[in-house]
């Protein structure tokens, strides 16, 4: 069986969210799995020197855009077991920044057109192509529209993967013919209230839609979480299935882990955490306390991450609370000055670091005794998974992947603490079960150690996405 997995970034070559970190693992998981599974994506300038001069040219094409051609050149890359295709034209992708640019219409329009346009050049025809978010919307489209009746190209079935059902490819009307290149009579398939929805017609056309958690895939069909499309996917539900997402279990490794204070794993975990949190102490100029609990977040502060939630409760779980709390990130300027208020206010119980600080990241997640994910919506969520890995307990609410990765530790048998409505109370009370959990330190050991031992690898996302692959192409 191969698979083409069509992404617009990808690590390490282009990174700006999730969706590179999956790129990045799932086909190699694949591969382990002796899975022919390739990817390809935009050859960007972001893309460091040090990779291009590790890139083989293969060929060069002229792409239809529309009613225009367009250059473009096939580059070739190995990344540990998985071959890479990147994807040039310097007028689309020599720029600044992946996304944001005024004609991303047209950059993602010859993006996916060029991802079946080179097929016949290379020496890979897959069996499946599987294409990720709006960006690649257009791949399942145009291969229904244009390719799907040509002799080369039969068989090839496509799965289309949301991972985030708030970002869809709305643009104007206007854009069908001219810059999206679909014919009049065909417009009703990317239509959708009034505008082209390139997710819509991902959806209309993709053989198989997937999504990166189980209560995700079960969320996107309820109007509160489907930003409108819940319509389209509750005709099409047959064709839905929730895939929860991985992490990196070597990046990830506490055992192997250059980023933080002192390496350890389920055997020294008791020593090695404490002095990774007795070091974090130092670093921020918090009281050195090993036996107060650590609540971290390392989150981007928007509203959806469940902040409203932090800011109704925050003050007075400090003030009457002998607790420390860390967070780190960046986003909307209402929330980092509340936290820089919060600063202010408890100067020996809070200090919040902005900004995007990858190696302060490991730091938090190996000193924290707690990790608070309080989320209105979480398609899949990684931070949860990475702080189990490295034995920091978390508290999430149960919705998307949160739900999914997450199971209260209150049966005894469970790795974290979990509440289900948005309400501020229920996860002030979740936050307070678990400083009784901490309290108790015979309990406590055993409920990291089961944190650490849970399996969230890409090996059991690989395993279902072949599943899913293979019983589509038993149809």
């Amino acid at each position: 069986m191969k698979v083409l997995y069509v992404a617009s970034e990808a690590q390490p070559f282009a990174a700006s969210g999730g969706l590179a970190d999956v790129a990045g693992s799932l086909p190699q998981a694949m591969r382990q799995r002796l899975i022919g599974c390739r990817v390809v994506m935009p050859l960007y300038e972001s893309v460091p020197q040090e990779l291009r001069d590790q890139m083989q040219f293969i060929t060069s094409l002229s792409v239809p855009v529309a009613w225009r051609r367009q250059y473009c050149g096939v580059f070739e890359a190995k990344v540990g077991s998985v071959i890479y295709y990147l994807l040039d034209n310097q007028y689309y992708f020599k720029r600044k920044g992946l996304y944001g640019h005024y004609d991303d219409a047209e950059r993602f329009a010859f993006f996916s057109r060029a991802v079946l346009e080179m097929l016949p050049y290379l020496d890979f025809k897959p069996d499946i192509i599987n294409a990720n978010d709006w960006q690649a919307a257009l791949v399942p489209v145009y291969y229904d529209m244009f390719y799907s009746r040509n002799e080369w190209y039969s068989g090839i079935k496509t799965i289309f993967t949301i991972h985030n059902i708030q970002y869809q490819g709305k643009y104007g009307l206007e854009l069908s013919e001219d810059v999206f290149g679909i014919p009049r009579d065909q417009r009703h398939i990317v239509e959708y209230d009034g505008c082209i929805n390139l997710m819509k017609g991902a959806i209309e056309t993709a053989h198989r839609v997937t999504t990166v958690s189980p209560t995700y895939a079960r969320e996107i069909l309820d109007p509160w979480f489907s930003h409108g499309l819940d319509p389209i996917l509750r005709e099409r539900e047959w064709k839905l299935t929730g895939i929860l997402n991985g992490i990196d279990t070597e990046l990830y490794d506490p055992s192997t882990d250059g980023m933080i204070y002192r390496k350890y794993d389920c055997e020294t975990f008791a020593e090695g955490k404490a002095e990774n949190k007795r070091e974090l102490q130092r670093r921020l100029y918090l009281p050195e306390r090993p036996e107060v609990p650590l609540i971290g977040m390392v989150t981007r502060m928007v509203s959806h991450k469940g902040l409203d939630l932090v800011r109704d409760i925050l003050d007075d779980l400090l003030y009457n609370n002998d607790i420390q709390f860390v967070i780190l990130g960046s986003g909307d300027w209402e929330y980092e000055s509340f936290f820089r208020e919060m600063q202010e206010r408890h100067k020996d119980k809070l200090v919040a670091c902005f900004g995007y600080i990858p190696e302060l990241s490991h730091k938090i997640y190996a000193a924290a005794d707690l990790f608070l994910m309080p989320s209105k919506s979480e398609p899949c969520g990684l931070s949860q998974m990475l702080a189990l890995r490295y034995g920091t307990i978390p508290i999430v609410r149960e919705t998307g992947g949160l739900g999914d990765s997450i199971t209260d530790s209150g049966d005894g048998e469970g790795n974290g603490f979990t509440f289900k409505s948005y309400s501020s109370g229920d996860m002030r009370y979740c936050i307070e079960r678990a400083f009784m959990g901490f309290a108790d330190k015979e309990g406590w050991s055993i409920l990291v150690r089961r944190a650490m031992e849970s399996d969230n690898s890409w090996g059991k996302s690989a395993n279902a996405y072949i599943k899913l692959y293979k019983s589509l192409l038993k149809e």
